[in-house]
């Protein structure tokens, strides 16, 4: 199995530099990540919110009652609890997350929220294989994917999930997915260099992390945060920038960076309707039904297998 020092020794020998976005998410990354939700400027959380309330009797119509749920990097579970209240006869939700604190957090008010609902929560990286609990007899399973975690994905990264997403879900089945539409460049750029600076603490947590975790030895004044939107591949692309030449050592091994050479951190995708469609139909999922809020800014769309 992969851990964060072979991903991190790999991805720094890379052209360009990368760390996987996944090893944001320690229990300090879980924790502003959160809090960059709640920013005016990062619209994704805000808008998906307003569909899941907006449309939550509609979402219960096509999905049908009596489903187990499992969601795949659940954090706090804040849209869940919208989707939870909107379907009928939930007996089962699987939250899937690679920060244990949160993870068992979450499950637990979840328990004291819906006292009929049983959860039993799943500490792992979905990206790769997990065990899923029993699921009850005759129930189908909806797949919960919010929060454009899909656009962290290349594309053909996402198919390749998206067809491990259609299997979890069963041929009876669906995943409800949030999906970040195109939009004004500016929009992006605000959404991802908030004032605050709470994305750049995020970004550069990783490197903390690295020197804790792995015994690193990242100068974090060093590197200064950077997002961009890159129109030609449609996405987002944040880095860490070296502000000079220097050298790094991990695991004992030395890797050097030019001034101004960026480490990426995480790609954001950002696709029109019927781009995502073509993307899902390559993974054997058909878009049944499309979910947008007023702005025009985020989709939810309800995927069944072909």
């Amino acid at each position: 199995m992969s851990t964060f020092a072979d991903d991190l020794t790999r991805g720094l020998r890379g052209r360009p530099k990368r760390i996987p976005s996944k090893y944001f998410y320690d229990a300090r990354g879980a924790q502003l990540f959160e809090q960059i939700c709640r920013l005016s400027a990062y619209y994704p959380t805000r808008a998906e919110l307003d569909i899941l309330r907006r449309h939550g009797p509609d979402l219960a119509r096509v999905i049908g009652p009596d489903v187990d749920v499992i969601e795949p990097g659940s954090g706090a579970a804040l849209k869940t609890r919208l989707l939870l209240s909107a379907l009928d006869r939930v007996g089962l939700y699987v939250p899937v997350d690679v920060s244990r604190e949160q993870l068992h957090a979450t499950a637990e008010a979840l328990r004291r929220e819906y006292h009929a609902l049983a959860v039993q929560p799943v500490c792992a990286d979905f990206t790769s294989t997990f065990e899923v609990p029993e699921r009850r007899p005759g129930a189908r399973t909806v797949v919960f994917f919010p929060g454009s975690t899909i656009g962290n994905f290349e594309p053909i990264e996402a198919a390749v999930l998206l067809s491990r997403l259609a299997r979890l879900c069963g041929p009876n089945g669906g995943v409800l997915i949030g999906v970040d539409l195109k939009k004004d460049p500016a929009l992006l750029h605000r959404a991802y260099n908030d004032e605050s600076g709470i994305t750049a603490a995020f970004n550069l947590n990783v490197l903390v992390r690295a020197n804790v975790e792995l015994g690193a030895d990242f100068a974090l004044g060093r590197f200064r945060h950077y997002a961009f939107y890159d129109p030609r591949e449609g996405r987002i692309e944040m880095t860490l920038v070296s502000l000079e030449r220097q050298e790094v050592c991990v695991g004992g091994e030395r890797f050097g960076f030019e001034a101004g050479e960026p480490l990426t951190t995480e790609y954001s995708y950002k696709y029109e309707l019927g781009q995502f469609a073509e993307l899902a139909t390559a993974a054997g999922l058909s878009a049944r039904e499309a979910w947008l809020d007023p702005a025009r800014l985020f989709a939810m769309l309800w995927l069944v297998p072909r």
